[in-house]
């Protein structure tokens, strides 16, 4: 297959590793449109990890520490991020109360599997909403946990938004993040981030696609 998704594809298509920010390389491998081309639902980060990447819709926006998203045009280098042409397989309504830390739970009964990785969509009310942003880093870089104690979060209460993401099981493993890996975007599009927490309302719907495999772009250096 080429980098590109084709159509009906269900491949995550990706560059870097999960493995590879923890190592820690935060230099950018790709630019972003040399897999992202016919996908519609992603996430990932930028060069020095010069803040977050939310796509939705096929739109991309980088949210950096003013919490503001801006649409970007997929020009610009990334050392990790990753896409795939969204067509939910199964989708249903989140209990309200739920947290975002035990959504996790509800994506694997849905997909009806732990293993590999399945692409998730959360859309609804949400409160105890919060993202975050992180700051370009410099060489030597800091471990990401170290990264992530300089983070700005943005705490936004309650809002309409749409929560992206995917599942990664154990059977891939530094492939993307374990567990579940969600960014996020306001409805009016003008909050956004990696989602720290939130809080299901009355009208949330989890969708989700159960990928094929993945494609991985941009060799680590």
């Amino acid at each position: 297959p080429t980098a590109y998704a084709e159509p009906g594809d269900s491949l995550v298509h990706q560059i870097g590793t999960y493995d590879y920010l923890v190592s820690p390389d935060y230099d950018g491998l790709a630019p972003i449109n040399s897999v992202s081309k016919g996908t519609t639902l992603g996430l990932g980060t930028f060069d020095r990890l010069d803040g977050e990447l939310v796509m939705v819709g096929g739109q991309m926006y980088r949210i950096g520490t003013d919490g503001t998203p801006v649409l970007i045009d997929g020009s610009q280098s990334t050392p990790f991020f990753e896409s795939v042409t969204f067509v939910p397989t199964a989708s249903g309504p989140v209990a309200p109360g739920t947290t975002c830390v035990n959504l996790l739970a509800g994506v694997n009964a849905l997909a009806k599997s732990d293993e590999g990785i399945v692409a998730v969509r959360v859309r609804g009310t949400f409160t105890d909403l919060t993202f975050r942003s992180v700051p370009a880093q410099i060489v030597p870089y800091p471990t990401l946990s170290q990264v992530v104690a300089t983070q700005t979060l943005f705490p936004l209460g309650q809002r309409r938004a749409v929560l992206v993401g995917f599942r990664t099981g154990k059977d891939l493993t530094g492939t993307g993040a374990p567990g579940l890996h969600l960014h996020g975007l306001t409805a009016d599009r003008k909050a956004g981030g990696h989602v720290i927490s939130c809080v299901a309302g009355p009208d949330v719907q989890l969708s989700v696609q159960r990928t094929t495999g993945v494609l991985i772009s941009g060799a680590a250096h």
